[in-house]
């Protein structure tokens, strides 16, 4: 044969891999509302940058007819390429060929770019769309399974990991995605679950939806397991793409800077205005945000999940920066279990990842209710405590408005490692807020008074005016300064230029033990 023969040989192969299932089943991936594995590659990654492993490589299996059914590739394309002309590796399942089911093949090319992510350091994408363990292989796609979650756990806080769920995603194929840093869904066309419907009813007779049981809205705003919810796949990996450019490549690296737009001395006199001089009256904390950082840079994280909290990446005078903050027009801005595991999670990746974090803090206390106390709110608002305390990342804090009690200290404070703390002058800081501490406080007298309600609201004044402010903090130097809030954004730039160079170690130790 000679090379020119080898050479068609070689393409007419490769035709037949890019094929996937064929002409048929791609046509049936489209009339679900579904790109092929190919064709989000394509979209997603920088044109032309796309270098794709093991294409040509086919299962091993000789049961159940399966050594009749061999197509290149095994259901999975993997490669990297480049996103922003940032290098990635990444894998998409092919529904087209076993429906997208793992094997031992399948398995396998995952985790060959998934140890070459590690190797040189890349993000890690994986775009998901498959009906889960191949059955015809058993204990092998079992152990296929096992291999790639152990390397998600070896890449966790070393690459930044990002799965898109694009399709069914179901059984144990569910926890490669649980263990990565995000997850995207796709409203209507993907679905993510332990146990399906049909099994669900069997076991305990209830009757459930797909898209009740575990679509994107509801793992976005019910479990918390999903981080977006999209319109579209294209809105997805444009998503995708847009997060990526906040993160390192790893975490030795410093997170990307880009050119700014917007002036550091900026003062939004709008600021002034926000903070309602009534104290329970709510606003929202994203027009805060909005007005300090880079202007239109806020992409918000977790939208629609434990909404009393309110995360996202930034960028602050071209910087990447984290911002966690109080939400104080859902319940107040109390924090709960949900709000207390979002932050964490989120404050956990930005100190893995080398990303400062810009805190806003307007907290009434943690959520009271038996329901709380019963699922562990004790242990759970535990989470962001230790998140914060452990982080060595530049840590600066603003407080708007009430910082009472517990909450105020795991709120990013001076006591737990912040390193810039400030008070606006509506900040209200204290044990608790003045009309408990009067309860307490003054129980006796109040039981005395002819006209209790009348007394009770001129002690409330009276303590609010001499503790339910930031000046006795600020004395103690619990904050660093109390500041007017139009030159907020002037002192955080500042601040983030001296912090970039902080160095700072933890204890020698294995890990430590979180309160999971």
């Amino acid at each position: 044969m000679t090379m020119d023969e080898r050479i068609e040989e070689l393409r007419e192969r490769k035709a037949r891999a890019e094929l996937g299932g064929g002409e048929e089943r791609i046509e049936s991936q489209h009339e679900r509302g579904k790109m092929t594995a190919r064709e989000r590659i394509d979209y997603f990654l920088d044109e032309g940058s796309f270098e794709e492993f093991d294409q040509l490589r086919t299962h091993r299996s000789h049961k159940f007819g399966m050594e009749e059914k061999q197509i290149p590739g095994d259901g999975v394309v993997t490669g990297y390429g480049e996103v922003d002309g940032r290098k990635v590796v990444v894998f998409a399942h092919d529904f087209t060929v076993f429906g997208g089911s793992l094997g031992e093949v399948f398995a396998e090319k995952v985790c060959k770019v998934m140890d070459r992510a590690l190797d040189v350091g890349v993000p890690i994408i994986g775009l998901n769309d498959s009906a889960g363990a191949r059955i015809q292989e058993g204990i092998d796609a079992l152990a296929g399974y096992a291999d790639v979650f152990h390397r998600n756990q070896k890449a966790s806080g070393v690459v930044p990991q990002i799965s898109s769920i694009m399709g069914p995603c179901a059984g144990g194929a569910v926890y490669s995605p649980a263990i990565t840093d995000f997850v995207f869904m796709v409203e209507d066309t993907s679905h993510m679950f332990i146990t399906g419907p049909d099994v669900i009813e069997t076991v305990t007779g209830e009757e459930v939806g797909f898209d009740e049981l575990g679509g994107a809205t509801t793992h976005a705003s019910e479990s918390g397991v999903a981080h977006f919810a999209e319109a579209s796949e294209e809105d997805a990996l444009d998503d995708i793409r847009r997060l990526l450019s906040y993160v390192p490549q790893n975490n030795i690296e410093d997170p990307p800077r880009v050119e700014p737009w917007d002036d550091p001395e900026r003062a939004d006199e709008e600021l002034t205005e926000i903070v309602p001089d009534q104290p329970r009256k709510p606003y929202d904390i994203t027009n805060v945000i909005d007005r300090v950082v880079d202007e239109g840079s806020f992409f918000e994280v977790q939208e629609g999940y434990a909404r009393n909290i309110a995360i996202g990446f930034a960028r602050l005078d071209g910087h990447s920066i984290g911002v966690v903050a109080n939400q104080p027009r859902v319940n107040a801005g109390t924090l709960d279990i949900d709000a207390s595991l979002k932050g964490a999670r989120f404050v956990r990746f930005c100190d893995a990842f080398n990303i400062p974090i810009l805190t806003f803090v307007d907290v009434p206390g943690f959520m009271p209710g038996t329901d709380q106390e019963h699922n562990g709110i004790i242990k759970h608002g535990a989470k962001l405590l230790y998140a914060y305390s452990e982080a060595t990342v530049p840590l600066m804090t603003v407080i708007t408005r009430k910082a009472y009690g517990g909450a105020y200290d795991v709120m990013a404070s001076k006591h737990i490692g912040a390193d810039v703390n400030y008070a606006w002058p509506t900040a209200e800081i204290a044990v608790m807020g003045p009309k408990g501490a009067v309860n307490v406080l003054y129980d006796d007298e109040l039981e005395a008074a002819e006209d209790t309600e009348a007394r009770r609201e001129e002690l409330i004044e009276e303590y609010r005016e001499e503790f339910a402010n930031p000046y006795t903090a600020a004395n103690r130097g619990f904050v660093d300064d109390v500041i007017e809030p139009t030159d907020t954004r002037r002192r955080l730039v500042s601040d983030l230029e001296v912090l970039e160079t902080k160095r700072k170690s933890q204890p020698s130790r294995k890990h430590g033990n979180i309160p999971l």
